[in-house]
């Protein structure tokens, strides 16, 4: 794990977006599935959870990159796609991880989010399927208590999805 004594300072606005999606995945009883992320760099925060994302590979369609990254980072891919943000919603990193967080590629992420049903059991979950596991834990929540589960320099993103698709989080 990188310190933040071993940073070196990057002018964030020479620096894009990374493109991204993300999934609020939604089970019979209306819980949202939030993971225990592993941390590969120090972001100063004890808050390590948050939802299922990733990066869309060039070419890629979201929707595609969406189901994909679902597969990778929690082992299932028995979930359909019941909504989407309006529009891509972005976040900056703070100033301390520029450079040093997402590869120092990359100044924060733009991300297209889907709420997508989990038609599944949960022992078909396996945090390990992927080479590169994202998270060590994983629980269903509800969609009123994700926002205080997030890192902060998250939490807008968090709040604009909790706005937008939380209502889709309701029992079955």
């Amino acid at each position: 794990m990188v310190k933040r004594d071993e940073r070196k300072t990057v002018d964030p606005e020479s620096l894009p977006y990374r493109p991204c999606v993300g999934i609020m995945l939604i089970n019979r009883d209306g819980l949202v599935w939030a993971g225990n992320r592993i941390q590969e760099v120090d972001t100063g925060s004890p808050l390590t959870w948050q939802m299922p994302q990733g990066g869309v590979d060039q070419g890629e369609e979201p929707r595609d990159a969406a189901l994909r990254e679902l597969k990778e980072e929690t082992g299932v891919d028995n979930a359909e796609i019941i909504g989407e943000t309006s529009d891509w919603l972005t976040y900056d990193l703070p100033p301390h991880l520029v450079g040093h967080a997402l590869k120092g590629k990359y100044r924060g992420q733009k991300q297209k989010w889907y709420a997508m049903r989990y038609l599944g059991r949960d022992e078909d979950f396996d945090l390990t399927a992927d080479a590169h596991q994202e998270f060590s834990e994983w629980a269903w929540v509800p969609v009123s208590e994700l926002v205080e589960l997030i890192v902060p320099f998250k939490r807008g993103v968090y709040e604009q999805i909790v706005r937008e698709l939380g209502p889709l989080a309701k029992p079955l």
